[in-house]
């Protein structure tokens, strides 16, 4: 359990000794070939060491590997997706955690949301995501709260590419009745929720508070999924200063397992989205359209 830079280091260290044993090298024979040292394709392949983009082109070159997509998301996990990502436009507003964390739900496929107390990022809109803000952060300026704003907004971007982000969201009641920025805000948000579970690629349950106690009391979390790569998923465990980063093979099976519980014990979507318009008939006098 580490942060984004070392989980990346692994996971592409393991693809690539993956690819180095279908080309039929060895660590030293792929060395040789790169002019490098045999300690060096070691480090990289066990995530001791940083890598560039630079040097995964080249062993992807030894290796034969020409399919684009592939090519791209491991120079990605080599760091060249958080050098170059729009969110670098961002970088005095937001850490460098924040921003791997960007990076990383960009180049998935698949985001499982497993939450216990605000809408999903992906989900919210532009109000919710200010008061909400301004609320968990009330030491930010406008301009920083307005930033951030912009950067909540501009991640909804994975939603409407070509191939779309495939997201399931699993929100705990208290999500939709928790009343963020107040009664109007909260009508928006939860019409924006109705609107994108008619989405085919956005799977949106609620899990009601007759389901009883679940993983997400304790803890929310999400689990990307990339293309390509086996077992190449990574869990984020929001706390209440950080994040923390899972990508051990028991833990993520574990988390997974949580999450397809979660799925089983909640609504299933046409009833989740009965339950939130019933959610929003009920706010406080506010405007309702």
């Amino acid at each position: 359990m580490d942060g984004v830079p070392a989980v990346r280091r692994r996971r592409l260290g393991e693809e690539l000794r993956r690819l180095r044993d279908l080309a039929g090298l060895t660590s030293g024979e792929a060395a040789g070939h790169a002019g490098w040292h045999q300690s060096k394709v070691s480090r990289i392949e066990t995530g001791r060491s940083t890598v560039t983009a630079q040097d995964v082109t080249l062993l992807l070159d030894l290796y034969g590997v020409r399919d684009r997509a592939l090519r791209d998301l491991l120079a990605t996990l080599a760091g060249r997706g958080s050098s170059r990502g729009w969110w670098h436009d961002f970088r005095d507003v937001l850490p460098v955690e924040y921003r791997d964390f960007i990076s990383l739900e960009t180049g998935a496929t698949r985001a499982r949301s497993l939450e216990n107390s605000v809408v999903p990022g992906l989900l919210q809109t532009p109000q919710y995501a200010r008061a909400l803000t301004r609320d968990v952060m009330p030491q930010l300026d406008e301009p920083a709260v307005a930033a951030l704003v912009d950067v909540r907004t501009a991640r909804q971007a994975v939603l409407r590419q070509d191939p779309p982000l495939e997201l399931w969201a699993v929100l705990d009641e208290a999500v939709l009745r928790r009343g963020v920025g107040g009664s109007e805000v909260m009508d928006d948000q939860l019409r924006r929720l109705q609107e994108a579970a008619e989405l085919p690629h956005v799977h949106v349950q609620v899990l009601p508070f007759s389901a009883g106690g679940h993983m997400g009391v304790t803890n929310s979390f999400v689990i990307f999924s990339f293309p390509r790569i086996a077992d190449l998923d990574v869990v984020v465990v929001d706390h209440l200063t950080s994040s923390l980063y899972v990508d051990r093979k028991e833990d993520v099976a574990a988390y997974t397992a949580a999450f397809t519980r979660s799925r089983t014990r909640a609504l299933p979507r046409e009833e989740s989205a009965a339950k939130i318009a019933e959610i929003r008939l009920q706010l406080p006098a506010g405007r309702r359209t």
